[in-house]
């Protein structure tokens, strides 16, 4: 069966209070426009049987909320600060874990983990596309990996990278597909 694991990091945060602790922040103006386009493309990966799993940081529940509208009905969303305050390593594991019952897991998170995490899981796809995730994954970067088998079986290099998908991109907010 083939599986997908979508990683978006948070959209573009405010520093403007420096007085906030990192978890607190939210989203600076930049990132609240850049929903739209973030939004448009998560409807077109037509999720299916998905689980989200959202860093409680401020950011990031904001940016869920800005996308909740493309995701399906019966999605299932799991708030959680571990998506804040995990490593890419211990995120698979809790992907792996949670994600038996589904064929799509969407996390809401953060760099540098969601970056890492990506990087390590990338095997196959277009090499400029992976160059291009290799340097930066930047806010509001939505990512779409796929792979043949169970959760248990996500692990190095075992992923296609599908979709690099960022709100700042060339062409209006136009992603890469590859075609699998």
């Amino acid at each position: 069966m083939r599986r997908r694991l979508v990683l978006v990091r948070h959209a573009k945060s405010s520093w403007d209070d420096e007085t906030l602790d990192d978890h607190d922040r939210p989203l600076a103006p930049r990132g609240e426009r850049a929903l739209e386009k973030i939004r448009t493309h998560v409807a077109d990966l037509e999720l299916s049987r998905l689980l989200v799993l959202c860093s409680t940081a401020v950011r990031a529940e904001a940016t869920l909320d800005g996308i909740r509208p493309s995701l399906p009905d019966d999605a299932t969303i799991e708030h959680d600060r571990g998506v804040y305050d995990d490593d890419a390593s211990t995120l698979l594991d809790r992907i792996r874990a949670e994600g038996a019952d589904h064929d799509t897991v969407m996390v809401v998170g953060h760099n540098p983990t969601l970056h890492d995490l990506a990087c390590c899981l990338v095997g196959e796809g277009d090499d400029d596309e992976r160059a291009r995730l290799a340097h930066k994954l930047p806010t509001g970067a939505v990512v779409s990996l796929s792979f043949d088998g169970d959760w248990t079986e996500l692990t190095h290099a075992a992923a296609t990278l599908d979709r690099l998908f960022t709100p700042r991109q060339k062409g209006s907010g136009t992603f890469w597909h590859s075609t699998p």
